[in-house]
């Protein structure tokens, strides 16, 4: 054990945080790990330090399943401001152009049906996929300019929430992999005066809430003992998974690395998987009948594995 470890505990669970301003979403994890007194924490999905809102954070073996939050839709409060356009898109570049504003709210409203549905979206430089094993901003910032693969995006809906003062406030529910910041400024093309992204609030990912998180200032103001009390449990990442529950011996086999055969079952696609003594043990894929483990808990694969070798034990006495 390492010195940054030594005194955390192994603690399991999901904490949804508020993440505030002028925070990167990896300095927001290590805050609140130390809070915890955590020894493994994630995030599942990252915030611009300009951004704030929802951050939900997996503790121990509840990091094991952040890849189904990451894959869910996400729900954004933002602003934008109309008549400027800078080198990053939001109000942390500088001012490449500055235009006349002269647009109705009806011209608005057309504009922003135009953005809903499928749809390509060009990364911007300003982003952290790699390329070449180096991050696209740190490109941006010597100077260059790399080509880019389109992605596959889809904007659910966007509301307009309102418009003054060359200040447009929108909500989105969109696809993982959505860029605000690409959007606002495409949104000021399309208006004929050009945007940035002025702020932005996560309000939602998947089935979770901002209404729910916490903000690090409470947690401060917490013993340790009750910020762990905030934890939620495990499974909350795959909460948007239909459940299957298992017999005992489909999740002994399953948790014994075999395949489960489930007869004359028409089910599809992934599941959060329970057992009646375990509860939630993991997540399965379910395909023609069978069904494969994708993501197990290791307490539970260890309970099994236990019990299998007190058995043998057993025998052998």
């Amino acid at each position: 054990m390492t010195s940054a470890t030594a005194g955390r505990s192994a603690i399991d669970g999901v904490l949804l945080l508020n993440k505030p301003r002028g925070l990167s979403s990896q300095q927001a994890v290590s805050r609140t790990k130390w809070l915890l007194q955590a020894r493994k924490a994630g995030h599942t999905g990252t915030l611009d330090p300009m951004a704030d809102g929802l951050l939900p954070l997996g503790f121990g073996e509840a990091t094991k399943f952040t890849q189904f939050l990451l894959d869910a839709d996400k729900l954004y409060l933002a602003t934008l401001r109309l008549g400027i356009i800078t080198t990053t898109g939001d109000a942390e570049g500088e001012t490449v152009v500055e235009s006349a504003v002269a647009v109705t709210l009806s011209q608005i409203e057309s504009v922003l049906k135009q953005f809903q549905g499928q749809q390509e979206q060009i990364p911007p430089m300003y982003a952290a996929i790699k390329v070449g094993g180096k991050p696209l901003y740190a490109y941006a910032r010597s100077g260059q300019t790399i080509d880019r693969k389109p992605r596959i995006i889809i904007i659910n809906e966007i509301q307009l929430i309102d418009f003054k003062d060359n200040y447009l406030i929108i909500r989105v529910s969109c696809s993982k992999g959505t860029y605000i910041r690409v959007l606002a400024e495409d949104i000021g093309k399309a208006l004929g005066c050009g945007a940035h992204l002025t702020a932005l609030t996560r309000e939602g990912a998947g089935p979770l809430a901002l209404t729910s998180a916490l903000d690090i200032k409470e947690l401060e103001a917490m013993d340790l003992q009750s910020r762990r009390g905030k934890l939620l449990p495990v499974d909350t990442f795959a909460a948007g998974l239909p459940r299957l529950d298992l017999e005992a011996e489909q999740a002994r086999q399953m948790l014994m690395g075999q395949e489960v055969q489930l007869c004359g079952s028409e089910l599809f696609g992934l599941f959060r998987l329970y057992a009646a003594t375990e509860g939630f043990v993991g997540v399965g894929e379910v395909s023609g009948g069978r069904l494969l483990a994708r993501r197990l808990l290791a307490r539970a694969v260890m309970a099994v594995s236990r019990q299998k070798n007190l058995s043998n034990t057993e025998v052998k006495e």
